[in-house]
């Protein structure tokens, strides 16, 4: 794919002033994190709350992992159109069932078979690359970008440790379709910092503007 304009995703918002502060910047899609064991979790009343209050064209996204499909359908009875992204080892089957536009997450390390993972889970509408960790989380730490195949089958989402000084890097080499970013933009863990979100969302578009020879 020719480098287009990199969306951005903002994860883990769990307060209603990070959620505009991240739309002003110029955020593509909304996280919020549905996994108990998370300090950015949050319940699906607030969810439902903080997604009903985004605007046209940015979509929100509800994080899990593991969940059981009854915790799932908690969240979506409180707000069905979320995008929905799987964290942990659900098969594609298990994402599929609720009929919502789904990303797998893929926990990358040295092994990893991205592409046959691809393959298994063709029915996503993309792939979110993420640093492996034990606690089904990036744990803000980046992996070697150089694992990443070129030409795979499906959009990728490039996540883990990504902060307003490395996004651009990491566009340069992966060319993803998005990047997705928590850690890297807060204060304290589920408080986000509105001047690390503007430079953040800054440095994706100052990329954009160079690859594309602007």
């Amino acid at each position: 794919m020719n480098h287009t304009r990199t969306r951005i995703k903002i994860c883990g918002i769990t307060r209603e002033e990070d959620l505009w502060a991240a739309v002003k910047a110029g955020a593509d899609a909304i996280g919020f994190v549905a996994y108990s064991k998370s300090p950015r979790y949050v319940g699906p009343e607030l969810a439902a709350q903080l997604a009903r209050l985004l605007p046209p064209f940015v979509t929100p996204v509800i994080l899990f992992v593991n969940a059981s499909i009854d915790e799932v359908a908690v969240y979506l009875d409180a707000y069905p159109a979320y995008t929905l992204q799987f964290h942990g080892d659900e098969r594609a089957q298990e994402c599929e069932q609720y009929g919502n536009p789904y990303w797998k997450a893929a926990r990358m390390q040295p092994g990893f078979d991205l592409g046959g993972y691809a393959v298994e889970f063709a029915s996503a509408q993309a792939m979110l690359l993420d640093a492996y960790s034990d606690a089904y989380g990036g744990a803000g730490q980046t992996f070697d970008w150089g694992l990443i195949p070129p030409d795979l089958p499906i959009p990728l989402i490039l996540s883990g440790g990504l902060t307003p000084e490395n996004v651009g890097a990491g566009i340069a080499k992966v060319r993803p379709w998005a990047v997705d970013v928590s850690s890297g933009v807060e204060q304290s863990k589920g408080i986000k910092d509105t001047g690390k979100i503007q430079s953040f969302t800054t440095a994706v578009k100052a990329i954009d503007r160079a690859l594309l020879g602007e």
